[in-house]
């Protein structure tokens, strides 16, 4: 969700790059051979949306078979070198029986868009992929998810269309259709991009009369799996990191950053045994919102703000006999200087203060400064004015 400039503009010119040099030598056609396509009836549109309900739950199954798996290989007691070995014994297996799913699969996938597959092989192969895929991947072999993602949807798609075909074959159209919008809606719904997904299966395809069809599957697949699933298929794999996107670019420059980098080391102390009218003395004299106790060993004990030695001095008449510990608060809530600037700017929002003294990391009652939010707003936006 990051269009800077700065991040876009690569993309941009890698993207047209690539799609140079691919076209020079392999010439102008699309990835998958797709038959001539049209919509038969609007009640279609029905089917493709139950289609877009199907992929959503497909999609939800891949997701949560992937880091099950992942899950359980990373739990084996056994080295990082001899896991990938029993994933790919595990694989060898599976071809043996289904060779339909070694590598990208696009031959299988070219199949499922002709109608070629049996309705029985179309099924299994959903499963069959989203095993293969868990275990090569869980077990720590190479790979990726998205293409994948294209065989699972279109076995989805075309299984379901297979079905819808037979029974309704005056209105609909045939089972490569639908496995074409399965490939797409599968995708949405799987990396949360339905956008993403309607325009990847055009430039695979070529074909723009499928675009109605292919959103209606899509926006619906998408919203299943948004709906039931707090992150796309990549954005889990790294919050299971701890790293998470959602928060967006802005708060992460508060993460990058250090309570050190902006904290003011200039404060104002006053001991815990001074008087009423001495610690006005120095309020008077102070540009800080915020005193720090101490004891007689330079030690925080308490803070004192503004607000506290008001409600004294309106509200007690023996102003003479109260002390600083007596009106300071003893629990005092504070950052050390290696915290990032988040977690200081989320615990003065949530004690609705301005500002917190900041202490060795080491020794708590070592006070090394004061930050406040008014240095965390400007900073903020000085970085984002950078990065604009």
């Amino acid at each position: 969700n990051d269009f800077r400039l700065e991040k876009f503009s690569p993309i941009i010119l890698a993207s047209v790059t690539a799609t140079t040099i691919s076209r020079h030598y392999y010439g102008n056609f699309p990835a998958l051979e797709v038959p001539s396509y049209q919509l038969l009836h609007a009640s279609e549109f029905i089917f493709y949306a139950i289609l877009g309900i199907l992929c959503g739950l497909v999609a939800l199954l891949f997701i949560e078979v992937l880091y099950k798996s992942e899950d359980f290989f990373d739990n084996l007691p056994l080295p990082g070198y001899i896991k990938p070995l029993f994933g790919g014994l595990f694989m060898g297996l599976i071809l043996i029986f289904f060779p339909h799913v070694f590598g990208v699969g696009y031959g299988t996938v070219n199949l499922a868009l002709k109608g070629d597959l049996a309705l029985k092989l179309l099924f299994l192969l959903i499963f069959i992929k989203i095993i293969a895929t868990s275990i090569t991947l869980g077990s720590g072999e190479s790979g990726g998810v998205f293409a994948p993602s294209l065989f699972i949807g279109a076995m989805t798609g075309g299984t379901f269309g297979y079905l819808v075909h037979t029974l309704f074959p005056q209105t609909t159209a045939g089972s490569g259709a639908y496995a074409l919008v399965g490939m797409g809606a599968l995708v949405g719904a799987a990396t949360h991009g339905p956008i993403t997904a309607i325009l990847i299966i055009f430039e695979l395809t070529g074909n723009y009369l499928i675009i109605l069809p292919l959103m209606v599957s899509c926006i619906i697949s998408t919203f299943i799996t948004t709906f039931l699933k707090d992150g796309s298929i990549y954005t889990l794999k790294l919050r299971r990191k701890g790293l998470s996107l959602k928060r967006g670019w802005e708060q992460t420059i508060l993460e990058s950053f250090q309570v050190k980098d902006i904290m003011k080391t200039d404060f104002d102390t006053v001991s815990e045994t001074a008087t009423i009218d001495e610690i006005i003395e120095t309020l008077g004299k102070s540009h800080h919102s915020y005193l720090i106790v101490t004891n007689a060993h330079g030690e925080l004990t308490g803070i004192l703000s503004f607000h506290d030695v008001r409600e004294v001095f309106l509200k007690r008449k023996e102003r003479g006999e109260i002390k600083a510990k007596d009106i300071a608060t003893k629990k005092v809530v504070s950052v050390t200087a290696n915290d990032n600037l988040l977690t200081a700017r989320h615990k003065l929002g949530s004690l609705g203060i301005s500002q917190l003294p900041v202490v060795d990391e080491k020794n708590p009652k070592k006070v090394l400064g004061m930050i406040s939010l008014k240095d965390i707003i400007s900073f903020h936006e000085k970085e984002l004015l950078k990065r604009i």
